[in-house]
């Protein structure tokens, strides 16, 4: 084993990276499997555990990747918030499917998700966008996401416009921003081994038929 394999293990202090301790064995549903380990990440001290890389692609299928804040999810999927006119809103709106990386290194454990995409309701979005700070929400309606700008100087001042316009007031919802859900098809559970013989539980999600919502087929795949 090599300084730096040895190094690794002692910042992990043991989580999974030389032990068999992967619960997932036990477990029939991909996503309270997540949960656990969601929890774990953010249980080690791991710096905002629900970043992960989003990518898209356009209709005709060039790909683009950028890292975003998991909101919130369940059984029925996981739900980010942004601006429908960004790069990534309209490589959604166009194409439909998308995946997702949590990389959680400390715990040498990764989550790979695919699935399709829908907006979430206009309620939840509202719900949503009133829990974030109002600087935050003044600054939704101040960026045009994803648009070339000439300079910073020009986003302050249409911020301080928007702030204005709203003084004492409740800010209301952009009608071009709101939700995302991507309801998984296939989730891949990867735990990292000392000795590169990782552990790869991947679930694919079966057919919805009377009874079987939220039935998964698991294989465990060669690292």
């Amino acid at each position: 084993m090599s300084f730096l394999t040895k190094l690794r293990c002692l910042i992990t202090a043991g989580q999974g990276v030389t032990g068999s301790n992967i619960s997932v064995d036990v477990l029939d549903n991909p996503i309270a499997m997540f949960s656990q380990w969601f929890e774990q990440a953010k249980n080690a001290g791991i710096v905002l555990p629900e970043s992960l890389t989003l990518a898209t692609a356009t209709s005709d299928g060039k790909p683009s990747a950028r890292v975003v804040l998991l909101k919130s999810f369940d059984d029925s999927g996981f739900i980010f918030f942004t601006n429908y006119g960004s790069r990534k809103g309209q490589e959604l709106t166009s194409n439909p499917h998308a995946a997702m990386v949590f990389h959680w290194n400390i715990l040498q454990r990764q989550v790979r998700i695919e699935g399709s995409i829908e907006r979430v309701s206009e309620a939840e979005s509202l719900a949503y966008f009133h829990s974030r700070p109002r600087g935050s929400q003044i600054g939704a309606w101040a960026s045009s996401q994803s648009q070339e700008i000439d300079s910073r100087e020009t986003l302050a001042e249409k911020a301080k416009e928007i702030e204005a316009k709203y003084a004492g007031q409740e800010i209301p919802l952009p009608p071009f921003w709101g939700g995302f859900k991507l309801s998984p098809h296939t989730i891949e559970l990867w735990q990292g081994r000392a000795d590169r013989m990782h552990d790869r539980h991947t679930f694919y999600k079966n057919a919805s038929e009377e009874g079987t919502a939220n039935s998964w087929t698991r294989k465990l795949l060669s690292p």
